[in-house]
């Protein structure tokens, strides 16, 4: 099958097989590991496809950047070597200083950190907004100034939908980009770039990566213009996705599909659990009916994903209790291997937002459901709680 026939192709076929052909010498089906940092040029800018400089291009990131741009509907991928160094580069291609974005006020704390921490350093400021509130992000955007509206759904940790169709037209009035931060659902289960969104970013070390061995990001645009401005900031400062890293997100991503049907199916389970305990006060999860986002999430999502969150009777002391007690569930940050997580956001991945508006409840835990039989890690939760 060519790369253009990929393009009317389902999303298992684009994710094995776009991005690249078999070797034309050799035959071999997955691309080569290029662990090269130059190459021959035959004669003073004579370059063979393209290839000077490993920073600038290297044929196992390209096959990952064009799996990347397939999955998700995209007119180009971009691959770095972590998803803060794709967000970064996305913000200096796009804003100067006396910008202004809109972030979700539940954003990754990594996130708020780059713009609260870093970006804000160089004149770029930024406002939070609930990502589920339409009006409330259009009272946020600053008319002339507001370059970029940056959203994540479902959000992390409170799993807050937004609707991106809606989303995108309040951006486009204001002549502002929609970003959509796609990490939670991943590209099998969410396309915002064919729901209206400009640009799409993901830490590619969770569901992509999906085997919490390689640390990565992408960035995926669908106007040429825009294309061209990112591709030039990713050589100018150079946070690329090395080939080795590259080579293991690009394998992640040929069994994202499969691996999603699983996370989603024990998370379901969980979510069952979890919503008849009596030490749980709250579950969170876009599958539930009561869930405030769950048309919207029924209407752009394939399923409901591998994260829950769900808040404990007792407080903080209660809260950090379970997490020190699962077995199965592995406390740790970082979320979508294939290995289940148990995490206290508070104290852990959203620690830099304390003291402000985006701070998270302190009875919060949240759940990357991995793999493993679900029978095993309803009972590490049973232990925990009991």
């Amino acid at each position: 099958m060519s790369q253009n026939e990929l393009s009317k192709a389902g999303f298992e076929t684009r994710a094995i097989h776009a991005g690249y052909d078999p070797d034309p010498t050799t035959g071999a089906v997955i691309p080569p590991i290029f662990a090269t940092s130059t190459y021959k040029q035959d004669g003073v800018g004579g370059l063979r496809g393209g290839y000077e400089y490993s920073r600038s291009a290297n044929p196992t990131r390209t096959a990952l950047e064009g799996a990347l741009a397939a999955v998700e509907d995209g007119e180009r991928g971009f691959a770095f070597a972590s998803g803060l160094a794709g967000e970064d580069t996305l913000v200096r291609a796009t804003c100067r200083p006396g910008d202004h974005v809109v972030i979700p006020d539940d954003a990754y704390g990594g996130t708020f950190r780059l713009f609260d921490k870093v970006e804000q350093e160089w004149g770029i400021e930024h406002s939070p907004a609930p990502v589920d509130d339409v009006d409330a992000v259009r009272a946020a955007i600053r008319p002339g100034r507001t370059k970029l509206v940056w959203v994540e759904t479902p959000t992390n940790p409170m799993l807050s939908i937004g609707d991106i169709e809606a989303l995108a037209a309040v951006a486009h009035d204001a002549g502002a980009l929609l970003v959509v931060d796609n990490t939670f659902a991943s590209p099998y289960l969410q396309q915002p770039l064919t729901l209206g969104a400009d640009v799409v970013v993901h830490s590619t070390t969770k569901y992509v990566g999906g085997h919490s061995d390689v640390v990565g990001g992408a960035v995926v645009v669908r106007d040429h213009d825009l294309a061209e401005k990112i591709a030039y900031h990713q050589n100018a400062i150079g946070a690329v996705s090395g080939p080795f890293d590259s080579f293991l997100t690009h394998r992640g991503l040929k069994t994202l599909a499969v691996r999603m049907e699983r996370h989603c199916d024990n998370a379901e389970r969980i979510v069952e659990f979890l919503s008849a305990h009596p030490a749980v006060r709250e579950v969170i999860y876009p599958g539930l009916p009561d869930h405030p986002g769950h048309d919207v999430a029924s209407r752009q999502m394939r399923r409901y994903g591998g994260m829950v969150s769900f808040r404990v009777d007792g407080g903080v002391e209660r809260a950090l209790d379970v997490c020190d007690r699962t077995t199965v569930f592995t406390l740790g940050e970082s979320l979508g291997g294939v290995e289940s997580l148990i995490e206290h956001p508070g104290r852990m991945t959203h620690a830099s937002v304390a003291g402000t508006d985006l701070e998270v409840p302190d009875d919060l835990i949240r759940l990357s459901v991995g793999l493993e039989t679900a029978d095993d890690l309803l009972a590490d939760l049973d232990r925990a709680l009991g």
